[in-house]
């Protein structure tokens, strides 16, 4: 097996912390069953010494930077952009987490690296048959300056879902939520102030490993890193408009569409792009078989209302079991709304009193307008929606720490 070293081969040492076969990891590994776990805030020194090693691939001898002991903790300072105006795009930061695979399925012990680009063998399992599976969740910063985390033991057991659809090894939960603690608090400069926005997390999951014919790859690597972000829609709280796709398919049964896999999403770039291109914010699919029943829309899960009751598309394998989702559905039950998980027809939708979206990214986005075979419907007359409004400040108020989390969701990081 490569050493993380060999895996990023031909980066700069300013791009990227290589680890030599003697490198220890800049953290100690941690976990703890208990919600809140106390770190050491941290900064980088604006120079960072870095030690050399050498490490030989082939015939090259290639000189790699390796973090030295002068990497120090302390309080934070937060990155020089501008909080008050952050779109959901790409934003480089400091590090990042990587850990890989053993011949046994088993994943080493997780190293912090600098941030940069990655070497793949171009038969890699997940460039040559898209053995890839990725994450998304947030961390917060609250007014007294910790960080929380929101379910991340829920992403860890959806990925470990994911890989065993997709023929992959995947790391525990314990390891999870550890690499994403270490990737945040590495990170904790970029997380934004407190009603600014959140940092998002990236756990990708890939077949790293040289495969050529078909079959699973045989090494792994785990990898998260991060972004900070404000709105996903452009639109923020906004209503967004939706067009319902009724030819191109997100997903079929018995396929993948039910696991967060890479391909799922390229798979609805097509409809997407063109939707946009007719001022609509994105796509709304119908199931495969009948093409009347509603799975989802791109990258979120769909709720309607009406009256008192909330329903949302059950997940049958299809459909994938957003978190948010999962986190929507508690909150409206327990403010006592009658919430039903079943096949919703187009033609309930049409005559819901309130629609609206849930994923990591957009939280909850109220949805303005739905256009199916060329008619349009309106809903809440183009303004967010009760309902949508309620919920969306519940979760998002809970996620924040300004209220009390009776659900025991979030994970507290010092």
């Amino acid at each position: 097996m490569e050493s993380g070293g060999a895996l990023f081969a031909g980066l700069q040492p300013n791009h990227l912390l290589a680890p030599s076969r003697n490198a220890t990891s800049v953290f100690p590994p941690f976990f703890s069953d208990k919600r809140s776990s106390s770190f050491h805030s941290l900064r980088v020194q604006r120079q960072v010494n870095f030690a050399s090693s050498i490490v030989k691939v082939g015939s090259h001898v290639r000189r790699d930077a390796t973090l030295s002991d002068t990497y120090i903790s302390e309080t934070s300072e937060l990155a020089d952009i501008d909080w008050d105006n952050l779109g959901f795009g790409f934003q480089p930061t400091d590090y990042m987490y990587v850990m890989k695979s053993t011949k046994g399925g088993f994943f080493s012990k997780g190293e912090l690296q600098r941030f940069g680009n990655i070497e793949l063998n171009p038969s890699a399992g997940v460039l040559n048959y898209g053995q890839g599976l990725f994450e998304g969740l947030k961390a917060y910063r609250k007014q007294d300056g910790s960080i929380l985390l929101f379910r991340p033991e829920e992403n860890a057991l959806r990925m470990q879902m994911g890989a065993e659809r997709m023929c992959m090894h995947a790391p525990t939960v314990e390891q999870f939520i550890e690499g994403v603690k270490i990737a945040v608090l590495a990170n904790k400069r970029w997380v934004p102030p407190t009603g600014k926005g959140s940092l998002y997390i990236r756990p990708l999951l890939m077949g790293s490993g040289a495969v050529l014919g078909l079959a699973p790859a045989p090494e792994y690597t785990f990898l998260i890193y991060v972004c900070p972000v404000g709105n996903y829609f452009k639109e923020g709280l906004a209503p967004i408009n939706l067009v319902v796709e009724t030819e191109v398919h997100r997903a079929t049964p018995g396929g993948t569409g039910g696991v967060k896999t890479i391909g799922n999403y390229a798979a609805v770039l097509k409809a997407q792009t063109a939707a946009k291109a007719k001022g609509y914010t994105d796509v709304l699919y119908l199931d495969s078989i009948h093409k009347k029943y509603l799975e989802e829309v791109s990258s979120c899960n769909l709720f309607i209302v009406k009256g008192n009751t909330i329903l949302t598309p059950a997940v049958k394998g299809t459909i994938l079991p957003g978190i948010t989702r999962k986190s929507i559905i508690d909150v409206a039950c327990s403010q006592g709304f009658q919430v039903e998980e079943r096949l919703v027809s187009v033609e309930e939708l049409l005559d819901a009193d309130e629609v609206f979206c849930t994923g990591t990214a957009v939280v909850v986005s109220p949805v303005g307008s739905v256009t199916y075979h060329g008619e349009r419907v309106t809903y809440g007359n183009n303004g967010v929606g009760i309902v949508s409004q309620q919920l969306y400040t519940s979760l998002t108020r809970l996620q924040m720490g300004l209220t009390e989390d009776k659900m025991n969701w979030t994970m507290e990081l010092k």
